[in-house]
């Protein structure tokens, strides 16, 4: 598939070991900050798996995506819009980073298939299937995109709750509180046992029944993270 105008040329390589200590440092900086500010708790790390997965974590916070990379030590990659990296040196940096571009006016298929690409690449790729941030105690209301993603790049979906992150910083709240943070991680949800996995067409009956399973295992990290800090 030809990249869209203006849509940084976008293939799988294995990084370099500057972007792998690049991350190293960045996450080290940010881990610290989030056992420090945020005291964060992390319960069911050994389920991640070896291989490449999506992690896919409840939304309730600008801090969610900082959160998450204290889950594991391996580079994690995450969609960003393309604007930035038409300035070199950000666009490098994020790419070191874990972050890779999609144009924000392309069609879904394109995100869809720099996503698969990543996961073909054998590195774990982060996802909030609620896609924007939400609030409450209610998981619901999933788009289909993590699902799809995880059945055409034969990977498994790792439900992550976030519980306290909207405490900390909600979407109500100016500036960020310093309060605990727990994440729950779930059991991988693989897609083979819905019958499907890389297949070329992806069954609506398939999508609907991993969905479903993905909402009802986020409910349940989410609802164990808050009530571990009596929320």
């Amino acid at each position: 598939m030809d990249s869209e105008p203006n849509v940084p040329i976008f293939n799988v390589q294995p990084p370099a070991a500057w972007e792998l200590y690049a991350y190293g440092l960045a996450r080290t900086l940010i881990n610290f900050v989030n056992k420090t500010a945020w005291r964060v708790k992390i319960i069911g790390a050994e389920k991640l798996p070896e291989g490449p997965f999506i992690l896919a974590p409840v939304h309730r916070s600008n801090l969610d995506t900082l959160l998450v990379a204290s889950v594991t030590k391996r580079r994690m990659r995450y969609m960003g819009k393309d604007g930035v990296w038409k300035y070199k040196l950000a666009g490098t940096v994020l790419s070191a980073l874990g972050g890779f571009p999609v144009h924000r006016g392309i069609a879904d298929r394109e995100a869809i298939r720099r996503c698969i690409l990543v996961l073909a690449g054998g590195e774990p790729l982060v996802l909030f299937p609620e896609g924007t941030r939400k609030s409450g105690p209610v998981v619901d209301g999933l788009f289909e995109g993590a699902a799809y993603i995880a059945i055409k790049g034969r990977a498994p979906i790792v439900p992550v709750g976030i519980g306290g992150s909207e405490r900390a910083w909600g979407r109500s709240k100016k500036l960020p509180r310093l309060t605990k943070v727990v994440l729950v991680i779930g059991d991988p949800i693989y897609p083979q046992a819905h019958g499907e996995s890389g297949s070329n067409r992806v069954s609506r009956s398939s999508l609907g029944k991993l969905s479903s399973e993905l909402g009802s295992s986020l409910q349940s990290c989410f609802d164990e993270a808050q009530a571990i800090l009596g929320l």
